[in-house]
């Protein structure tokens, strides 16, 4: 993390600039890249201003906090920059992949019966593609799926392969 500190209004303190940069550290586990840190210490009376642009992965995040002590500004202006990356870290958690937004997803909705509590909720179709039983077990391995439904390219037959408890694989061949 890069880190620059500028100081307004007269020759600030190392204390101050040390103890800005040794908080700004505490939010390197919100971010995955590289990030560009200005920090902007002031004084004016009495009062103290703190001021941090973070840039990094796109997101430009800026808080501005002014306190009677220099530490509390500091602080105030670190909690307000974890808050918007927190915010900014669960948008981009929940955010759906485009692969499954634009895939097909039907919801059956069939009349209610009070007797059964299973139901089909949601109906997806696939396009089989033809591999042999390797490329399953390697395709499996590299998207870490429970299971892949696939056409043997041998045999044209459908099968599915799936991942066991102890680490092995199953397959189920059907004669269609």
């Amino acid at each position: 993390m890069k880190i620059s500190v500028t100081f307004r209004n007269g020759e600030g303190e190392n204390w101050q600039k040390l103890y800005a940069e040794e908080r700004i550290q505490k939010l390197k586990k919100y971010l995955d890249m590289p990030a560009e840190t200005h920090i902007i210490l002031s004084t004016e009376k009495f009062r103290n201003f703190a001021e941090i642009n973070l840039s990094a992965n796109g997101w430009n995040v800026n808080a501005k906090e002014e306190a009677k002590d220099m530490h509390l500004a500091v602080d105030g202006c670190i909690d307000k920059i974890e808050k918007q990356l927190k915010k900014q870290k669960e948008k981009t958690r929940e955010h759906k992949p485009k692969s499954i937004r634009h895939s097909e997803v039907k919801v059956v909705e069939g009349e209610e019966d009070e007797s059964t509590s299973n139901k089909i909720v949601e109906t997806r179709k696939i396009v089989l593609k033809p591999m042999s039983h390797d490329e399953a077990v390697m395709e499996m391995e590299g998207n870490k799926a429970r299971f892949i439904i696939y056409r043997d390219s041998s045999s044209e037959n459908v099968s599915l392969v799936y991942r066991l408890d102890d680490g092995n694989y199953a397959l189920i061949e059907t004669n269609s």
